[in-house]
């Protein structure tokens, strides 16, 4: 599993991977950086992960939001069971959703004023010791990211 600790992360090196492809993960727990396929218009953020047979460990798909909202999720056509981590405005996570259960289509809620959604293979969320407080890297988070990019 690739878990590179926060310390030692130099401006430089966190701006380099700051990429519309990859989203950085830090926390207490240290940092994870996942590729990610972003889905940032309707079309893309209803078709998700749907079809999905199988997803390597460090990949992801992130969902963006044009304005904070109340998050929904369900589990439609989705082959592969998933964590879901929702994040505020500034990036900031807010709740995990562990294991979310194939083909289920209860709804999910991640909260309201979510503007970014990181949804991995599940079980890694835990495995990593991703919770609430930790914070998403990003190009599309704003310039009043908690963790901005070049920083």
């Amino acid at each position: 599993m690739a878990v590179v600790l926060a310390t030692g992360v130099t401006a430089g090196a966190a701006h380099a991977q700051c990429a519309p492809g990859t989203v950085t993960l830090r926390g207490d727990f240290g940092q994870a950086r996942f590729a990610v396929d972003v889905a940032d218009d309707p079309a893309e953020r209803a078709q998700g992960l749907m079809h999905v047979e199988q997803m390597p460990t460090m990949k992801g798909m992130l969902f963006v939001y044009d304005a904070p909202q109340t998050a929904s999720f369900w589990m439609r056509n989705t082959l592969i069971p998933l964590d879901m981590i929702f994040a505020s405005a500034d990036g900031t996570v807010q709740n995990v959703h562990a294991n979310a259960v194939p083909l289920d289509e209860t709804p999910i809620l991640g909260g309201d004023d979510i503007q970014y959604v990181l949804e991995i293979n599940g079980g890694l969320a835990a495995r990593l010791g991703v919770a609430p407080g930790a914070v998403l890297q990003h190009p599309s988070i704003g310039p009043n990211a908690a963790l901005p990019c070049g920083s």
